[in-house]
């Protein structure tokens, strides 16, 4: 185990319908590192990510964030997580806005003005608007603008460029680019070229 790892992953193995999806998986990420998780549809990507956010227990091995067990942590890893999955996760009869207060308040809110986090992902003519009336890509916009409202220092993401155009896939690279330069973590899939420095990132090719 390395000393400066924050997130490491030990001998971790998962089991669905008696099918081994992956096994033998060991890793670490320091601070300021992204792993991008690959392989082909059904080889137990969005199951790992969902294993390291505390979701789902692995059926070997495990999860430890700065040496120790997340399932010892537990509200202390929570606090230190935000994960974006396949599913927007924002509520529907609520406003953008609602959706972010209601976010920074099961979280540690990161100081940021609502409106301006809202401008950053470019929904701040939004801010009143119900989300059940938003276009699909303005609703994965919204997710992503979770990342910016509390102070997470690990982002799980889910293919999360799903639903969005070119313009928008560039604005959060710089979003994920500028919270590994301020020392935090990212684990993610995407089925999307991701061009990040090389030194920044670790493969793992699930599948293969």
């Amino acid at each position: 185990m390395s000393d400066t790892a924050l997130l490491e992953i030990s001998n971790l193995a998962c089991i669905r319908d008696n099918r081994v999806l992956f096994e033998h998986i060991n890793l670490s990420l320091e601070a300021g590192q992204m792993l991008l998780v690959e392989g082909p549809n059904g080889s137990g990507k969005t199951s790992l990510l969902r294993i390291i956010t505390g979701l789902k227990l692995a059926d070997e091995g495990e999860v430890l964030w700065q040496g120790k067990s997340i399932q010892k942590l537990t509200a202390d890893y929570y606090e230190q997580v935000n994960y974006v999955g396949h599913h927007d996760g924002v509520k529907r009869e609520l406003t953008c806005l609602e959706n972010l207060r209601l976010v920074q308040a099961m979280g540690k809110p990161s100081g940021i003005d609502l409106d301006t986090a809202l401008d950053r992902v470019n929904l701040y003519r939004y801010g009143d608007t119900e989300v059940r009336n938003l276009s699909a890509g303005q609703k994965r916009r919204l997710a992503l603008g979770r990342l910016l409202v509390t102070e997470s220092k690990l982002w799980i993401l889910d293919e999360p460029f799903t639903s969005l155009d070119v313009a928008s896939m560039g604005l959060f690279k710089s979003l994920f680019e500028q919270h590994l330069q301020d020392r935090g973590l990212i684990v993610m899939t995407s089925h999307h070229v991701i061009e990040m420095p090389e030194a920044q990132v670790q493969h793992l090719e699930l599948g293969a």
